[in-house]
């Protein structure tokens, strides 16, 4: 709650604002003690309202607040002003440890790291012990703590969403002696000696997961086997290895499959009646289901001269899994479905995404539509959603629309495409002068795709060309999105937007800081836009610096996440933007779509009261669930990566400098889009340094190094297929690299203090 400051107590304030009546304008401390009670309602809009100031003395806050930001006492943080290492009301904690007394201590799963300070510490208060222990994953509520001795915040446990496991995942060796072993997948985790009574039917080779028991004096620990996952010899395994690591949900609770097996396909009982509208779906070759269809005409109104009318169509997912249920429930705990190379795990049974929910070719499908009109130059002039019963036209790939656009079309899309392709293609080039006007950021990121064979391992990894064909639907579904969002805000109804903030200062200085020593300037102060980067994209272009700045400008940004409070879309460009167009993998989506429905009265499936109260908590738990896949479908690509070169061991190989650290280089192979490491001990007879401003590791004699992006030759010298990790030898010598050295020579001056500190402190222990 904000405190109420009557004008005669505040403290007259030196802005930078020039001279002014200032008796009635809160102190410096007054502001900052507001922002650190109130993380939620710290906008500037927010502040202004708390301390009655008028138009014109917002001005002197917006300086005050520049002032404050540029001395580091305060961060911007999604519209919000935040005191450095302050935590939101709501937010994902992992527990750690207990205090003296027994209460959970637990410290924030996510920090941003704008500023080198320890995250914050919060203490688990009002809540069952039994519900969360040392190791879990929670969400919580947290205040600031009114015990200045104790931790800074306190915090009570809304839900416990990742229970600490115990057991070790693995897979079952034996010695040459006989002996049985776990080799755990990751590793962190011990290796085990198991002893025959303890296997449980577990067969070599079989992943496994097993509890530790005693510790033995010597040697490894004991364990007994828990359970058999599957052979790591049959098809999908490495899949299975992420799966459990990450405690995927991936079998459905029998009730889940009764309730999608009984559901009623929905009628046009409330509906309006879209079949003979010839929407069609484009997408992968080899899609199982179909959540989007689109159609474009050209606008008719002679108001609109030159416009256009795009429609997208989205499965109608709210019509089957209802707010409550037990299908509603376990897609809630999936959050998403995970998409491997071997195999997806979804987030609803078959029988509703590949079935009443995919938009097939000819038969009658419930959906939510939106139809947009946009002006000659690509810009919305209105949109309306309509809740339709629709049936798609024809089930298109990606290559065979472009195909058919490019001169070459088949028996199917030949009769399709004055009628239908054309004019989706003619509307999609309108779109393009409105997104060239928006300007959002253009990072060159190619994405790779791995083929497997029949048995699970790879056959090839290749780059998919980008089409238009790609294109054209993204900026639709774009377009669909960002008319959810304002649907929904206009009608003053809850919103699980997309968000994606803009970088923060301290990532803006980084990356200003790295551009200045290849001579390319970043304006200071202005707040950047995605057209800022574009430009310093452009300039690279095409020359030897281009994959590095790429890839600079690309860690500079800010993680996309899901939040109840609109930050906007920087990479984007977009105000306000919401994800609305794939509710069968995604629960973001369905809970936009029951907004809508809500909204607009379109039915009784609609969000519920008590929902809404809970969509900051669920905004919460569903970026989670995002990371998690993200994090499982990157490690099943380097465990079937590593696996395919298990017998390449000596192999040299041309890669590209992806990351650095303290302690030596990662390397990815281009063709394999696969990570390894060369460590800093074998680069050689020099002592190198990592330059953390020029994204360098330079030798201190030489002055030769590495650069962030260069290409270079190394070999395979160790591999470990189970955890995914590769280990090179660098074979390139390092080359003199371009732009200053000041941030080599500072780096070199800090490695020289800590090392008389260390010197120091070592010289008092021994005294």
């Amino acid at each position: 709650m904000a405190r109420k400051i009557s004008g005669s107590k505040r403290k007259n304030a030196e802005p930078t604002g020039g001279s002014r009546s200032e008796a009635h304008l809160p102190s410096r401390d007054e502001v900052l003690r507001y922002i650190t009670e109130n993380p939620d309602r710290s906008g500037k809009r927010e502040i202004a309202k708390a301390f009655n100031l008028k138009a014109g003395d917002r001005v002197w806050l917006k300086d005050l607040l520049r002032e404050l930001q540029d001395e580091g006492h305060i961060k911007k943080r999604r519209k919000k002003m935040m005191r450095p290492g302050a935590l939101p009301h709501v937010v994902v904690l992992d527990i750690f440890s207990r205090d003296t007394e027994g209460t959970l201590l637990a410290r924030p799963a996510e920090m941003d790291d704008d500023a080198d300070i320890p995250p914050p510490i919060v203490a688990i208060r009002s809540q069952k012990r039994s519900a969360a222990g040392v190791g879990d994953r929670v969400l919580a509520r947290v205040f600031p703590a009114d015990d200045s001795d104790g931790p800074p915040y306190s915090g009570k446990v809304m839900k416990v969403f990742e229970k600490k496991k115990r057991s070790v995942l693995g897979v079952l060796a034996r010695t040459k002696s006989g002996e049985w072993r776990l080799e755990p997948v990751e590793r962190k985790q011990p290796e085990l000696e198991i002893d025959a009574d303890q296997l449980k039917g577990a067969k070599e080779g079989d992943l496994i997961e097993a509890e530790p028991l005693t510790r033995n004096k010597y040697g490894l620990a004991k364990g007994r086997v828990t359970e058999v996952v599957g052979s790591l010899k049959s098809e999908k395994a490495v899949s299975l290895i992420a799966i459990h690591a990450h405690e995927i949900p991936h079998v459905f609770p029998q009730s889940v499959l009764e309730e999608a097996e009984n559901v009623e396909e929905a009628s046009l009982s409330g509906r309006e009646d879209w079949r003979k509208i010839p929407l069609i779906t484009i997408d992968p070759a080899d899609a199982k289901d179909h959540d989007d269809a689109v159609y474009a005409e050209a606008d008719t109104d002679e108001n609109n001269k030159g416009g256009v009318i795009v429609t997208v169509a989205i499965a109608d997912v709210a019509a089957y899994v209802r707010t409550g249920s037990a299908l509603d429930r376990e897609a809630l705990r999936r959050g998403n479905s995970v998409y491997f190379p071997d195999r997806v795990v979804p987030m609803l049974p078959e029988r509703i995404s590949n079935d009443l929910c995919s938009l097939r070719e000819g038969e009658a499908r419930p959906a939510m539509a939106v139809r947009m009109r946009f002006n000659a130059q690509g810009r919305k002039v209105d949109h309306s959603f309509h809740r339709v019963l629709m049936r798609s036209a024809a089930k298109l790939s990606y290559q065979q629309a472009q195909a058919a656009i490019d001169g070459e079309p088949d028996e199917k899309t030949g009769p399709l495409l004055d009628t239908i392709l054309k004019p989706l293609w003619e509307a999609y080039g309108i779109l393009k002068r409105g997104r060239a006007a928006r300007e959002p950021l253009e990072l060159d990121l190619p994405e790779r795709k791995i083929v497997l064979k029949e048995d699970g391992t790879v056959d090839r990894v290749y780059v998919p060309p980008r089409l238009d064909a790609h294109k054209l639907i993204e900026e639709f579904m774009i377009q669909a999105n960002v008319a959810a969002a304002e649907t929904l805000e206009n009608a003053r109804k809850p919103v699980v937007y997309r968000v994606h903030d803009a970088p923060s200062l301290a990532k803006q200085e980084s990356l200003r800081e790295f551009l200045g020593t290849i001579e390319i300037s970043l304006a200071r102060g202005a707040s950047l836009k995605p057209a800022q980067f574009n430009q310093i994209l452009e300039r690279v272009r095409e020359t030897e610096q281009e994959q590095l700045v790429n890839e600079v400008v690309l860690r500079s940004q800010s993680q996309a996440v899901y939040a109840t409070e609109n930050l906007g879309h920087f990479g984007l460009n977009l105000r306000r933007y919401a994800h609305f167009t794939s509710p069968i993998r995604r629960y973001a989506d369905l809970l936009v779509h029951r907004s809508l429905i809500t909204a607009l009265g379109l039915g009784k499936d609609g969000l519920r009261k008590q929902d809404e109260a809970q969509l900051a908590e669920y905004a919460a738990l569903i970026s989670t669930t995002e990371r998690r896949a993200m994090a499982a479908e990157r490690e099943t690509v380097d465990r079937l990566i590593a696996e395919h070169l298990a017998t390449r061991r000596g192999e040299e190989f041309q890669a590209r400098i992806s990351g650095m650290a303290g302690a030596g280089i990662f390397v990815q192979l281009p063709h394999f889009g696969a990570d390894g490491f060369v460590p800093i001990s074998t680069l050689g007879n020099d002592y190198y340094i990592y330059d953390e401003t020029r994204h360098a590791m330079i030798g201190e004699r030489s002055g030769l190094g590495y650069q962030l992006g260069d290409m270079v030759d190394v070999r395979l010298v160790e591999i470990a297929p189970l955890q995914g990790a590769m280990r090179f030898e660098m074979l390139s010598k390092p080359a003199k690299l371009p732009g200053s050295t000041k941030s080599f020579h500072k780096a070199r001056r800090g490695r020289d203090a800590s090392a008389r500190r260390r010197g120091r402190a070592s010289t008092r222990g021994r005294r």
